[in-house]
């Protein structure tokens, strides 16, 4: 079979003409592969890598049917079977949706020509129920549903996904060994089907045609077959209920690893990626474009792009090559899940939705429909049982005996549990609803077992703890002092033993209190903790004075030392220029930056998703960078343009300050005109150029570069540092060569003028120099970084001197978990809790007022923040 494809391809394609390096150029396939294909060598080869290439030959019905057959069927028999010899499938043996493997790394289509194999679902007659049913009715011919042909991959989006697939699977699995899942073992979450009135009629879910019978689909279970659960579900769509803290978030975890490492996995067609909803805002983004974003965000290789020009994540979710697992509807803002739940009914794919009980059901009541094709099960409690099996293997400690228990010792969780089992007290009632979840189990496996100093019986005093609430709250309260007991020092890749940034949990908690309520946003609560949006915590003046500073700072000190090692002028002359020369970039960069900020609704700059690279003589410049030119030439023409006009006002000041010019002669007026222009043009174009020259120069991050936060932040600052390098370099020529010509091409008009080569080379190192390094702080996401959180949060004493030194010691130690480039908090309630005591600590705090839903009235009163400095942003006071 292989000689004869290999010769049917190279026969083909002698006919057309075309060289191997031609029929790769034109079909997007390699050179290699084709020739692989052309000797016989290929042994992977797919039916998709066929098409591509009989497209690029131009062939017709007849020779693509050729080259399918000897493809599909090496024996020499018919490669397209009739309809009527498919066998029937049941139902319960139809392909999972969801699920990942090798195999299906390429989903293939048939030769568009040729039949495709229907199937055919078995159909029972509905017959009318009662003695008056005739008995002769003649059954109604079977609905017959033709499976969709999948869309054909291109090699490029099958690495991507093979690629995506392999990094999901590595994170999560750090990420449940992070949470400690396993130890000792996992916390039995289990499962009943919710309630009808959340879900769809059970035909829809098993999508059935009519007069179809729906047989009994049995969606209970526990965590260890989470995934085989799913894969029952014909549709695909599968909603999770459960109350706060009752073990969504590790059964997603396990779901994921379940898909993507099971048995299962080998007849996979998409990689199961977990999004956080808590984002997504349906009404100004759909939830194509917002699963793009994520991906983007938590994978930034995908950014590379595929044989249309658009991103490697846009092709995946449009290939429907990705399984999203929507982690958190009832995080979404209150106003929008009405919206939300609209907008997930009016897509079809496959998804898997978390939310807590009450607001999906609200949302469902507000649609008046639930999420259509879904089925749903609801968590539920942890019992006794499952207590006396966990809460007494995680207590380590040796007795003073020297026997652990199972060796016939006790534990402080003895006595107890056995309150909790006879529940003759009523502190040991209250303490049983409390024990009923995950979270609340883990907290106090945290506060008493992993401390030896502490008793679990206190948690049974009825005068300290009269409510279930007050001990949730001592629980939560008790985590964070718990976890920051002194540790030894861990030691990071390089080999060093980190320094841990605080050993005091009053100031951690101080600190994290800080970041839970810089996660309350104005009618939002957020629940990502980005480090490049830690800078949204400082007020948008305040952010506008430090970049002032700091591209001042920047200006001033590379027009001295330039200045000093290029130059013969004095050190009075040096320090008048340089002092006059930064304050007044300082003030074009801060314009510039108020304006952008605040076209972008202050929001903090993104991390760079691309790397600076030398552009392959067969990638070209693309369609993209072309486009992404004209957009920078715009912002660097419009930038640079301001900062020229700073320029020729510093030196009309200098000369002032220094030469005694006056400033109000007309020829010191008319000079610092046709500074401006000239200037302006200079610096303008100058910058025009470079910026958009360096979309050439970049090119998707690996696949490793976003794996967590602080490897984003490393690869970030790899990046701009390079960037500066780049921008000072080619910004001092070009600002060089520019000058030069502008000064050339208004000779006449603005009548003589000068531009030596000593001035245009200092010029250009002052503007290349002190540019590129304003830039990078006023404009990156990792200059913000440095600017507001290193230094400016530090100052006032909200974060430690090392934010994200802080960020990951707190991750270790239990406090945050990862989701992609971002954190979390462990659990909302914590971020709730943790925030609250934050403001709880500062009397100038006044929470947000807003007006009442409802009609209006008809005199209503404007909104009004209730007083001091704070103010609490969000549409109710998170609990």
């Amino acid at each position: 079979m292989k000689d004869r494809l290999g010769t049917l391809l190279r026969r083909q394609r002698d006919l057309a003409g075309l060289t191997q390096e031609q029929l790769a150029e034109r079909s997007g396939v390699s050179v290699r592969t084709i020739r692989r294909l052309e000797s016989g060598r290929s042994t992977d080869h797919r039916l998709g890598t066929v098409n591509l290439l009989a497209d690029a030959l131009g062939l017709g019905e007849e020779d693509r049917r050729h080259l399918a057959a000897e493809l599909t069927n090496p024996r020499g028999g018919s490669a397209f079977p009739a309809p009527e010899s498919a066998p029937e499938q049941p139902a319960h043996e139809q392909p999972a949706h969801g699920q990942f493997g090798p195999e299906q790394l390429v989903p293939e289509q048939p030769v568009p020509e040729q039949p495709v194999p229907e199937q055919r679902v078995p159909v029972q007659p509905a017959r009318a129920a009662g003695p008056s049913a005739p008995d002769d009715t003649p059954p109604r011919p079977p609905v017959v549903l033709a499976a969709p042909a999948p869309v054909p991959v291109h090699d490029a989006i099958a690495v991507a996904m093979s690629e995506l697939a392999v990094e999901v699977r590595r994170r999560w699995r750090v990420e449940e060994t992070q949470r400690r899942v396993h130890d000792p073992f996992p916390l039995p979450v289990r499962w009943q089907p919710a309630a009808a009135s959340l879900t769809d009629h059970a035909e829809n879910v098993q999508r059935l045609g009519p007069w179809e019978t729906p047989r009994e689909v049995d969606v209970s279970g526990d965590l260890r077959g989470v995934a085989e659960v799913y894969r029952r579900i014909p549709s695909g769509r599968w909603v999770i209920l459960g109350r706060a803290g009752s073990g969504k978030s590790i059964l997603t975890i396990r779901f994921v690893l379940d898909l993507l490492e099971g048995p299962g996995a080998s007849v996979s067609g998409r990689v199961p990626v977990v999004f956080g909803l808590s984002s997504w805002d349906p009404t100004t983004t759909a939830l194509r474009d917002w699963m793009i974003g994520q991906l983007l965000r938590d994978h930034p290789h995908l950014a590379g792009r595929g044989r249309r020009g658009e991103t490697l994540a846009a092709a995946l979710v449009d290939a429907d090559l990705v399984l999203p697992v929507l982690d958190g509807f009832d995080e979404i803002a209150e106003g929008l899940r009405q919206e939300a739940l609209e907008a997930l009914n009016g897509v079809s794919l496959p998804l898997v939705l978390t939310s807590r009980r009450e607001e999906f059901a609200e949302a469902v009541r507000a649609a008046h429909a639930p999420l259509v094709w879904a089925a749903g099960v609801e968590l539920t409690d942890l019992t006794i049982d499952d207590l006396s099996g966990y809460l007494p293997r995680t207590v380590r400690a040796v007795p003073d005996g020297g026997v652990r228990d199972g060796d016939g010792s006790t534990t402080g969780w003895d006595a107890v549990l056995e309150c909790l089992r006879t529940r003759e007290s009523p502190a040991g009632v209250r303490l049983a609803a409390v024990l009923t979840t995950p979270l609340m189990v883990v907290l106090a496996r945290t506060m008493y077992s992993e401390a030896p100093d502490r008793d679990p019986a206190e948690l049974l005093d009825a005068a300290r703890f009269p409510t279930v609430k007050s001990l949730e709250e001592h629980l939560l309260a008790g985590f964070v002092p718990a976890v920051y007991r002194r540790r030894a020092p861990e030691r990071d890749v390089a080999g060093r033993r980190s320094r841990s940034p605080v050993r005091d949990p009053e100031r951690a908690e101080r600190w994290l209190g800080h970041l839970a309520h810089h996660l309350v946003r104005l009618d939002r609560d957020r629940h990502d903790l980005a480090w490049w949006q830690l800078a949204d915590s400082v007020p948008l003046p305040t952010r506008i004075l430090a970049v002032v500073l700091a591209t001042a700072l920047s200006v001033t000190l590379s027009d001295w030392l330039v200045a000093l090692l290029g130059t013969r002028l004095g050190i009075g002359e040096i320090l008048v220029q340089g002092s006059l020369m930064g304050p007044v970039a300082g003030l074009a960069f801060g314009s510039v930056y108020a304006v952008m900020v605040g076209l972008g609704t202050g929001t903090a700059f993104e991390p760079s998703r691309v790397r600076l690279a030398l552009p392959t003589a067969r990638a070209g410049l693309g369609r993209r960078p072309l486009r992404t030119f004209a957009a920078r030439f715009g912002h660097g023409l419009l930038g640079g343009s301001v900062m020229g006009v700073g320029c020729a006002c510093a030196l009309t000041l200098e000369r002032a300050l220094y030469l005694g010019s006056p400033l109000t002669d007309p020829r010191v007026i008319e000079s610092t005109l046709i500074n401006m222009v000239c200037l302006g043009l200079t610096f303008g174009t100058a910058a025009g150029l470079v910026f958009g020259l360096m979309a050439a120069l970049e090119a998707p991050v690996d696949v490793t570069s976003a794996a967590t936060p602080i490897s984003l932040l490393s690869s970030n600052r790899a990046t701009v540092v390079r960037q500066l390098l780049v921008l000072a370099t080619t910004l001092t020529v070009a600002i060089a060569l520019s000058g030069r010509l502008v000064v050339e091409l208004l000779q006449g008009p603005l009548g003589p003028l000068r531009w030596g080569l000593s001035d245009g080379l200092f010029i250009g190192a002052v503007g290349g120099i002190g540019g590129a390094l304003s830039y990078v702080l006023a404009f990156t996401a990792w200059g913000q970084w440095i600017v507001l959180a290193r230094v400016l949060l530090p100052l006032k004493g909200v974060l430690p001197r090392d934010p994200a030194a802080f960020l990951d010691d707190a991750y270790r130690r239990g406090v945050l978990r990862r989701t992609g480039a971002v954190y979390q908090f462990r659990h909302v309630r914590l971020q709730h809790h943790l925030g609250r005591t934050h403001r709880h600590r500062h009397h100038d705090f006044a929470p947000a007022t807003f007006p009442p839903r409802g009609p209006v009235s008809e005199s209503p009163e404007p909104r009004r923040h209730a007083g001091g400095r704070r103010r609490q942003s969000g549409r109710r006071t998170p609990q």
